[in-house]
């Protein structure tokens, strides 16, 4: 199987023990993670040959986080280093009826300050076949945005297969850059576009018509999306599959979790998978696409297979701590087959 590379921001995740609220903790867990970082180790760990690339700080953190992905089996040889510091975000573990919260320290992190030029895309592209960028390194910062757009243009002119996860965040985009228009200019590029309701209406102003995206706690119907997918490939006409997770928030504990993936033609729908006892739902859409793109990789002919794999891939990370899928393919294949149980295995 030919090389996957993603580019994005690995960043230090601090988080109280267990559920306690900032102001009651005296310690964090540290956990090193971001969205293109675990997506990379999600590959690594079914087999897929994968390259991470990132800017670091050529100091004692930066080392940690590089520490991390080699531990995990990702390629890190085309790192680039410089700046002055590594990203940083502290987590609130929310439960029941109290939802997680995060608090970004990432302003003048190594990557936000990447600059065109600094990355050899023609080497790092060598014998690959697929790319994977999010909406979350353009929000960093206008460098960060137009590098990840000279990463797109010379994936698109050399063939390669190019995904991305939407990825709407609020706390982001506040550098003052035109959010549409980088969005809309890096997405044209995709064959392959994952993301939510609300990724589409931030971004590009797409809404799913007769669904109220506000309502809390329902399950959401995959049909109420298929207007939502239609509208991205007209906008897109390159991309080939349109994907949406469908989470229903019944409690911070307590999510259903669900995916449908549009072709063009045929919306197909996963199973529903009810995760009533969350450990840790951050990074969850990123394994949904780790799982995404080895199922697509992995079952070419199959987009039901692939779809199914992401869905329950995505499922068991809720059950792992720490920002990354740690699931097998194994483990994945026996719950995609129905085997939901739990049980030891001796």
């Amino acid at each position: 199987m030919s090389k996957v590379v993603t580019f994005g921001e690995i960043m230090l995740r601090l988080s109280p023990p267990g559920f306690l609220r900032f102001s009651q903790t005296n310690s964090f867990d540290i956990v090193y993670g971001g969205g293109e970082s675990n997506v990379a180790v999600s590959l690594a760990n079914y087999g897929v040959p994968v390259d991470f690339i990132t800017r670091l700080p050529k100091n004692d953190i930066g080392e940690c986080a590089l520490m991390e992905m080699r531990k995990r089996g990702v390629n890190t040889q085309n790192i680039v280093f410089g700046g002055d510091r590594l990203g940083i975000y502290f987590l609130e573990t929310g439960a029941v009826s109290r939802g997680s919260k995060v608090v970004y320290d990432r302003a003048n992190s190594a990557i936000s300050e990447i600059q065109p030029g600094m990355i050899d895309w023609d080497k790092v592209f060598e014998g690959t076949e697929w790319f994977h960028w999010t909406g979350i390194t353009p929000a960093i910062s206008q460098s960060a945005a137009d590098v990840c757009l000279e990463a797109v243009k010379v994936a698109s002119a050399k063939g390669i297969t190019i995904s991305t996860d939407l990825n709407y965040r609020a706390k982001l985009w506040n550098y003052g850059g035109d959010r549409e228009g980088i969005m809309t200019e890096l997405t044209s590029y995709c064959d392959v576009i994952l993301g939510n309701e609300e990724d589409a209406e931030m971004h590009f102003g797409i809404k799913p018509e007769g669904l109220d995206i506000t309502t809390q706690g329902q399950d959401v119907k995959a049909e109420a999306f298929l207007s939502v997918c239609q509208q991205m490939m007209q906008k897109f006409p390159r991309a080939k599959k349109v994907i949406t997770t469908l989470r229903g928030s019944i409690s911070a504990s307590h999510n259903t979790w669900a995916g449908v993936l549009y072709d063009g033609t045929t919306m197909l729908q996963s199973p529903q998978y009810q995760i009533t006892d969350i450990v840790d739902r951050v990074g969850g859409g990123d394994s949904f696409m780790g799982g995404l793109i080895y199922g697509l990789l992995t079952y070419p002919e199959n987009d039901q297979n692939a779809l199914n794999f992401a869905v329950a891939a995505s499922c068991l990370k809720h059950t792992i701590k720490g920002d990354a899928n740690l699931a097998t393919v194994d483990e994945v294949e026996k719950l995609m087959g129905g085997d939901a149980s739990g049980r030891v295995a001796r």
